[in-house]
């Protein structure tokens, strides 16, 4: 359990808050780049509680500025894409993709008054069909060399979903690997299909989909490492005498993990605060082997949410869609196929913002335990301008924040601990694109 104040000091993360500017410090996810239309690429986005409004610059490149005007609090995020910038819609006045003001068309052709107006704004990059924003203070790092980012667009795929809850627990849900043993595992046959469905995959040298090899194996030992990167966790299944079940996933300090998808594929999932109570997942999925099929796996997602806001169709409105029936007889949870609405319901059933003076943990627990502590740690650290975790310092330092490796395999009991970085150069050895890719073994 956490104590009351540490426990406020990890969920909050508005401006001005410890955790909130430590987070600040981290590229975050803002935006799908399929959310902006070439009709009209500007959007509101909220970010860690502040309301900004994202937009396409004239050179291609995106801005993100504060979402109301200086002169009398319009709504920029309806403004008029013109002159290099943002035009508010109430006096015209114009705002460049840096937050200047540019022009105030009814001031006095000889006022000086635009040159005082400044409103927030903060540098974007792009990658794999995500806008990445830095909302923190000074020049912003580099962006590391994790796969996610270094992947070919045809090998990737992004999507988000909305969660109505605190960001801790969607991240803490995703680094616990003993929960797919039992809120994932089908009470009969998984019958889903194969592509796009996480733990539907079979994994190799087992002719078993992974629903059923966990939910039969439901006590792994679990060991957490430190990394580079934050964490790194593994969940071990003795299957037999002679064989091992292997499965690596990642903490991303300090909201992101990394986890096995099947054989070749995994997928990066940033948990972003909206606010204190809601926030947004996003996701990059790569496979090192083939090319993505983008308008399956869109399918797929958009089958799950309502747009424009990404809401899930089962939500806390409607009991997540529960079935007894179905619980009795196909799903673990009856609430459907898409285990991340199971994913979902774990930890928006917990409450807003968990209470976690009262929960107890166990050994099963090492890495959401582990987690905390690194967080607590950074803050510290952060606090006394001191380095943080998987912050490179400058362009050398982020090209060695490379992987990292996540996979789900089958290993021989004895020396489990040096197959695993030869299955992940063996992948990246065959892979179009990630054979250059350097192991963070």
């Amino acid at each position: 359990m956490l104590k009351r104040e540490d426990n406020e000091k990890l969920t909050r993360t508005g401006p001005g808050t410890p955790l909130g500017q430590l987070m600040r410090s981290y590229w975050q996810p803002a935006a799908l780049v399929s959310e902006l239309t070439a009709e009209r690429p500007v959007k509101a986005v909220k970010l860690m509680g502040e309301d900004l409004v994202l937009f396409r610059r004239d050179d291609h490149g995106w801005a993100l500025v504060s979402r109301y005007c200086a002169h009398r609090g319009v709504d920029l995020s309806y403004g008029r894409l013109e002159n290099g910038g943002l035009r508010c819609l109430y006096h015209g006045w114009l705002y460049g993709p840096d937050g200047r003001c540019l022009e105030q068309p009814a001031e006095p052709p000889h006022s000086t008054f635009a040159d005082k107006i400044r409103i927030r704004s903060y540098p974007c990059e792009e990658r794999n069909g995500i806008v990445f924003a830095y909302l923190g203070a000074g020049d912003p790092p580099p962006l590391p060399a994790y796969d996610c980012f270094t992947a070919p667009e045809e090998y990737t795929f992004a999507f988000k979903g909305l969660w109505e809850c605190n960001w801790l627990q969607g991240v803490e849900g995703g680094i616990d690997p003993s929960h797919v043993s039992f809120l994932h595992r089908f009470v009969g046959e998984d019958p889903r299909d194969v592509y796009g469905q996480q733990f539907s995959e079979v994994v190799a040298g087992t002719g078993q989909k992974l629903s059923k090899l966990v939910g039969d194996h439901y006590r792994p030992d679990i060991e957490v490492e430190q990394a580079e990167h934050g964490l790194r966790v593994f969940a071990l299944r003795q299957l037999t005498e002679e064989i091992k079940h292997v499965r690596i996933t990642n903490l991303l300090f300090p909201n992101a993990f990394v986890v096995p998808f099947g054989n070749s594929k995994v997928f990066t999932q940033w948990h972003v605060p909206i606010d204190d109570e809601n926030h947004y997942w996003y996701m990059i999925f790569y496979d090192f082997a083939e090319r993505t099929d983008k308008e399956t796996l869109l399918a797929q997602r958009l089958a799950e949410v309502t747009l424009p806001d990404y809401r899930p169709i089962r939500n806390r409105a409607n009991d997540w869609g529960f079935d007894p029936a179905e619980q009795r007889d196909l799903t673990y949870t009856g609430m459907g196929l898409d285990i991340n609405v199971h994913d979902q319901w774990a930890v928006e059933s917990m409450g807003r913002i968990q209470d976690r003076t009262v929960e107890r943990l166990g050994v099963s627990d090492r890495a959401v335990t582990a987690n905390r502590r690194l967080l607590l740690r950074a803050l510290e650290a952060f606090e006394a301008g001191n380095p943080l975790p998987a912050q490179p310092l400058d362009a050398p330092s982020a090209r060695r924040l490379t992987g990292p490796i996540a996979v789900d395999m089958i290993s021989p009991t004895g020396g489990w601990a040096e197959r695993w970085p030869e299955h992940d150069a063996k992948r990246r050895a065959a892979s179009p694109w990630a054979h250059e890719g350097v192991a963070d073994a």
